[in-house]
C-alpha cells in the first residue's frame, strides 16, 4: 500500500485544469482559509481564482503534495505521468469514461491501465471520482457544493458514489466530520486502502465506509486489524441485496458486488458493523465519535411521558439491547429528586413535576445515571423554533449540564423524531458533552452496532481463503458425491448402488428395514418420483424398483428419529471468498429463511455460535422435552465439508448438504450435492 499521507494531509495542492470544477476546488481551499501552497495549472490562463496559474506541472515551484486533475481522461493519463515524475505526492482523478464505461466502450478498459502504468508508486485516488475533503486542514480537493466545516476531530467517511457523499455531508445532525472521501472505480487506491490511512489520523474516531463491491479481501482485513488495535470503530452500508442494485453497482463502478450473503459474512468477520440506512449509519458513527465502541449494550431510559416510556421499551425488542433493573442507589436517588407521586423504573416515566426544575431535573439524571447501564437516554424532542419558544426547554439543558458533572457513562438526548432537534441545539449539547442522537430506531440501531464492533474487537481470524475458479464445473452424482465426503469424515447413511432386482433385494436386506430408495442419473428426483421412503420391507421395495423405473439404483439406510433437518453449504462466492451457510433445511429451507453465514475457514466455535443465531436453536437444544441434537456432530459435518473444500481449492464451486438430519447421537446427510471443475493452474 502506498503512503497516503501527503495526498491525504498535504501543505500544497496543484489544481490542474481551468474549467468550473476546478475553479471550484480553489474556492472551496479559499473558503476553508487552507494555509499551504495552492497552484493553478492551465496552458493559457494567467491566472485562476486570483492566483497565478502555471503553464505546466513541469514549472511548478516545486512537486505538489496533492493534485485535483480536472482535464479530459486522456489527458488525465498523461498529467499523472508528468506530476509521478516530478515526485508528487499523489492526484485526485476526477475524469470519468475509465473501467465503468467499458459496457459501451471497449478501450475504457485499457485507460485505466494506462493511468496505473503511468501513475507507478504514486497513490491516485478515483479515477471518476470526486476526491476529498479534509475538514481538519481545510484541503478541499472537491470540485462541488458540501454542507461540511472546519473541525478539530471528528469521523472520516469514504463512499464509492460521489453524489452519496454530497449527501452526506450536507447532514445537519452535528455529527463531526473530519474527511469526507469518495473512490471512484478504485483503480490503485480502494475503500480499504484510504481507510486505513484516515483511521491512522489521531484526529479521526471512527470510519464510515458507503460499500458497492468489497474488492480487496485482503486490504479489508487489515483495515479491521488496524482498527481493532487502534479501539476504533468502523460502520459501512452496504447496497446490493437486490438485483437492481447489483445491477446499478457494477455498471457505476465496475467493481464486482458479489453476493449479498457473502459480503454480510465478511463484513461480521471483520467486526465491520453494517447498518440499513443512511440516517442510522451516520448516529452510530456520531455514537461511536462520542463514546467509542461499548463494552455491552444496556441501556436507562427517562421520559416526562409514559408514552415515550412505552415506545422506547416496545422499539427495542427489535435491537440487541437490554434495560437493566434500578439498583437500590439508582431508586434512593429517584425518589429524592422524584418524590412519591412518580413510580420509579427502567423505562423511567419521570412525569411533569419537576419540569422547570433544572436542579432537579439534573439530580434526577444524575441518579439515574448511577446504574450499570452502558449508556442512559433522556427522550427529549425540542420545540421548532420557527413557530415555537424554546425557553420552556432550558431547563432540560440545565439539567444535563449538571449531570454530566455529577453522574458517570454517557448522557444522550434522543428524540421521537429526527427532525425535532436542531443543528444549533445538537451543537450545544455536543459542548456540553451530552450526545444528541435523532430518532428511536437510529439510537437503538447504533448502541446494538457499536456494542458489536466492540465484541468483535476481541476476535482474532485466520486470513479469508479465496482461491480460484474451475473450468468447466459439472454438477457430481449424488452417490459419488457422498463417497467423497464421507473420506473427508461426513456421516453419511449406509448405502449400495444396485441395478439388478435381485442385487437390490440382497443390499436391502443386508443394510436393512426401513430403506430409502433414489434412482440414479436424474436430476430433480423428488418432482420425478424417482424417490421413495419408508420402505419397511422386501415386497415394498420391489414394487418401488418397478415402479420407477429407471437402470440403476442408490439404496440407503432410513434415518429415523430426527431432531431436525439442516442445511449446510460451501459455496464459491467470487468477490468474497467461500461462503458457508447454515440454514433449516428440507422443506424448511425457503418457508422460513432461517439461515446464517460465515466465510472460511471457521473454527468449531464459530459453528457453534452460528447454529445457536438460529431459529431452530431451540429444537437443536430439546424443545418442550423433545431430546436434544448433539452440537459436537453438526459442527463435525460442517467441519468435514470445509476440509473437503479447503482440499479442491481450485476445484471445487458448490457443495450441499440438504438435508442433513440431525438425531440425538448423530448428524447424517442424506442427500449431497457437489459441483466442480478443473483446477485453473
Amino acid at each position: 500500500m502506498q503512503d497516503l499521507d501527503r495526498l491525504l494531509r498535504p501543505q500544497s495542492i496543484a489544481v490542474i485544469g481551468g474549467g468550473m470544477w476546478c475553479r471550484s476546488v480553489i474556492e472551496q481551499c479559499q473558503k476553508f482559509g487552507f494555509s499551504g501552497n495552492l497552484w493553478p495549472v492551465h496552458p493559457k490562463a494567467e491566472e485562476i481564482g486570483g492566483l497565478r496559474a502555471y503553464r505546466s506541472v513541469n514549472e511548478l515551484p516545486d512537486a505538489p503534495d496533492a493534485a485535483f486533475i480536472g482535464v479530459n481522461r486522456h489527458a488525465t493519463v498523461d498529467v499523472v505521468k508528468n506530476l509521478a515524475n516530478v515526485g508528487s505526492g499523489g492526484a485526485v482523478c476526477f475524469a470519468s469514461g475509465f473501467l465503468e464505461a467499458q459496457a459501451e466502450d471497449e478501450g475504457g478498459a485499457k485507460l485505466q491501465q494506462e493511468l496505473l502504468t503511468a501513475a507507478g508508486d504514486m497513490p491516485i485516488i478515483g479515477p471518476n471520482c470526486y476526491g476529498f475533503i479534509n475538514y481538519l486542514d481545510g484541503a478541499a480537493l472537491w470540485p462541488d457544493q458540501h454542507g461540511g466545516r472546519r473541525v478539530e476531530r471528528g469521523v472520516a467517511i469514504i463512499t464509492q458514489s460521489s453524489n452519496m457523499a454530497i449527501n452526506i455531508s450536507m447532514q445537519n445532525r452535528a455529527l463531526p466530520i473530519a474527511y469526507i472521501a469518495t473512490a471512484g472505480n478504485q483503480a490503485q487506491q480502494g475503500l480499504a486502502d484510504i481507510g486505513r490511512a484516515l483511521l491512522c489520523d489521531d484526529r479521526v474516531s471512527a470510519l464510515g465506509l458507503h460499500i458497492e463491491g468489497l474488492g480487496n479481501i485482503a486490504a479489508f482485513e487489515a483495515l479491521s486489524k488496524a482498527a481493532k488495535e487502534m479501539g476504533k470503530g468502523i460502520v459501512a452500508i452496504k447496497v446490493g441485496q437486490s438485483e437492481q442494485a447489483q445491477a446499478a453497482t457494477i455498471s457505476h463502478t465496475a467493481s464486482l458486488a458479489g453476493s449479498d450473503a457473502g459480503a454480510r459474512a465478511v463484513l461480521n468477520r471483520l467486526g465491520i458493523a453494517r447498518l440499513k440506512s443512511v440516517p442510522e449509519f451516520l448516529e452510530t458513527l456520531k455514537l461511536l465519535h462520542f463514546c467509542g465502541p461499548l463494552k455491552g449494550n444496556k441501556i436507562a431510559s427517562l421520559s416526562c411521558s409514559g408514552g415515550e416510556a412505552s415506545l422506547i421499551a416496545d422499539t427495542a425488542l427489535s435491537y440487541n439491547v437490554r434495560f437493566p433493573a434500578l439498583n437500590e442507589i439508582q431508586r434512593v436517588g429517584l425518589r429524592q429528586a422524584l418524590g412519591p407521586m412518580v413510580a420509579v423504573a427502567n423505562p423511567l416515566d419521570y412525569h411533569t413535576y419537576i419540569w422547570g426544575n433544572g436542579r432537579a431535573i439534573g439530580a434526577m439524571m444524575s441518579a439515574m445515571m448511577t446504574g450499570d447501564q452502558d449508556i442512559t437516554l433522556s427522550i427529549v424532542d425540542f420545540p421548532r423554533d420557527d413557530r415555537c419558544s424554546p425557553a420552556a426547554w432550558e431547563c432540560i439543558l440545565e439539567g444535563a449540564e449538571i449531570a454530566v458533572k455529577e453522574g458517570s457513562g454517557p448522557l444522550a438526548f434522543v428524540t421521537t423524531l429526527p427532525e425535532n432537534i436542531s443543528e444549533p441545539v445538537a451543537d450545544r449539547l455536543m459542548a456540553m458533552n451530552v450526545l444528541p442522537m435523532h430518532g428511536f430506531n437510529e439510537t437503538l440501531a447504533a448502541i446494538e452496532a457499536a456494542h458489536f464492533i466492540a465484541l468483535s474487537q476481541e476476535d482474532t481470524w485466520p486470513p479469508i481463503v479465496i482461491g480460484k475458479s474451475s473450468r468447466n464445473p459439472v454438477l457430481i452424482d449424488e452417490a459419488d458425491a457422498k463417497s467423497e465426503l464421507s473420506a473427508f469424515g461426513l456421516d453419511v447413511p449406509h448405502r449400495a448402488i444396485a441395478s439388478s432386482l435381485e442385487d437390490i433385494l440382497k443390499e436391502g436386506t443386508r443394510i436393512g428395514f426401513p430403506l430409502a430408495l433414489k434412482g440414479r442419473g436424474i436430476a430433480h428426483k423428488t418432482e420425478s418420483g424417482a424417490v421413495r421412503l419408508d420402505i419397511s420391507n422386501s415386497e415394498e421395495l420391489e414394487r418401488a424398483v418397478r415402479e420407477m423405473g429407471v437402470k440403476e439404483f442408490l439404496v440407503e439406510e432410513m434415518i429415523e428419529e430426527a431432531v431436525c433437518e439442516l442445511l449446510i453449504g460451501i459455496t464459491r462466492d467470487a468477490a468474497h471468498g467461500f461462503v458457508l451457510t447454515l440454514a433449516a433445511g428440507g422443506v424448511l429451507t425457503e418457508l422460513l429463511s432461517d439461515q446464517v453465514s460465515l466465510v472460511l475457514p471457521v473454527q468449531v466455535k464459530d459453528v457453534n455460535k452460528a447454529l445457536g443465531q438460529l431459529k431452530l436453536s431451540k429444537l437443536l437444544a430439546g424443545y418442550r422435552g423433545k431430546p436434544a441434537a448433539e452440537l459436537s456432530q453438526i459442527a463435525k459435518a460442517v467441519m468435514a465439508l470445509q476440509e473437503y473444500v479447503l482440499a479442491h481449492i481450485n476445484e471445487v464451486e458448490e457443495v450441499e448438504i440438504n438435508p442433513l438430519i440431525v438425531t440425538p447421537a448423530r448428524s447424517i446427510a442424506v442427500d449431497a450435492l457437489i459441483r466442480k471443475g478443473e483446477a485453473d493452474v
